[in-house]
């Protein structure tokens, strides 16, 4: 069964930046889509981007285009979450998802 670590998150002022990670384990990361997902207070989960097992496609939610960009590196089962020009409705717990499962999530706070 595939594990799920995320890493990266904290606290920023807005127009700041921050990279998020995915640490997976197991040997069938590289095999499948992967994607990241955020759910705020109060809110529902949402997904934000996807990606290919490849990492030929992807996929933003159209909040996040433009400022996002997501990526993997399969050799190290890992995938990342570039985000810049944060805004404060940004702010949520950013989770990753691989085939159904889920990691304990990542805090993000955006300050305005």
């Amino acid at each position: 069964q595939t594990q799920l670590v995320e890493s990266g998150g904290g606290l920023v002022q807005a127009g700041g930046s921050l990279r998020l990670s995915c640490a997976a384990s197991g040997r069938t990361f590289s095999t499948y889509a992967a994607g990241w997902f955020r759910q705020a207070p109060g809110k529902e989960r949402e997904i934000v981007s996807a990606i290919s097992w490849s990492g030929d496609n992807t996929f933003y939610a159209d909040s996040v285009k433009g400022r996002f960009t997501i990526s993997r590196d399969n050799a190290k089962n890992t995938m990342y979450l570039q985000m810049n020009s944060l805004k404060p409705e940004d702010t949520a717990i950013y989770y990753c998802n691989v085939l159904g499962a889920w990691g304990q999530g990542t805090q993000v706070t955006v300050s305005s």
